[in-house]
């Protein structure tokens, strides 16, 4: 089992990043809010959940252990995989999660692509006395760069291929209809305006 990576940030994409450690490049699923954190040749570590199937070994990485053992519960959800439970971590942070799993809050959980009132209802009934058992992450994961959001997401941006001065007023006008916005929707929303405007 492979529980972490760290190494050289070779390659950002969409849905993963490529980690050299020790000569071999491990490419690792990954939500919009790790990759954020994440710059192109900068030294990086991952804490890292090993998927093995019958045709398939996928390494998902995450900025902090909160955020892996909280992915290695939503998949003992009846009907949740990695790839779900990946979805569930990309629009909600774990903050968000644990509240929307204490208060039963359907309309939360149901934002989530693939995940139905049925789905939402399983998942409340089922982890809601379980979710408080994993240990809350306290101060930032030391992978994550600090820094404002715009930045992060900006240097997200540049890493997956966009010019900075198509990224930098995409940032800015996703910042302005959302101030409070975290990295992860700051992120996809920038994404979305940038996709549209191609």
């Amino acid at each position: 089992m492979i529980a972490s990576v760290r190494g050289e940030v070779l390659e950002i994409a969409l849905d993963h990043v490529v980690i050299e450690a020790a000569g071999v490049g491990y490419r690792l699923s990954a939500t919009p809010a790790t990759l954020a954190g994440l710059s192109r040749g900068e030294q990086a570590r991952l804490y890292t959940a090993m998927i093995v199937r019958e045709d398939s070994m996928t390494l998902f990485g995450f900025a902090d252990t909160e955020t892996r053992e909280l992915f290695g519960l939503l998949q003992t959800v009846n009907g949740v995989g990695p790839r779900l439970a990946m979805a569930v971590l990309a629009v909600l942070e774990p903050e968000a999660l644990r509240k929307a799993l204490a208060e039963g809050n359907l309309t939360t959980l149901t934002r989530v692509p693939g995940i139905g009132k049925r789905g939402a209802e399983r998942m409340i009934v089922e982890l809601r006395d379980k979710v408080d058992a994993v240990p809350v992450q306290s101060g930032g994961p030391a992978t994550v760069a600090a820094g404002p959001v715009r930045d992060q997401v900006i240097e997200a941006l540049t890493g997956l291929g966009f010019p900075a001065k198509q990224a930098e007023p995409a940032v800015d006008t996703v910042l302005a209809e959302q101030p409070g916005a975290g990295t992860s929707a700051v992120l996809r929303a920038a994404l979305g305006l940038l996709g549209r405007n191609r």
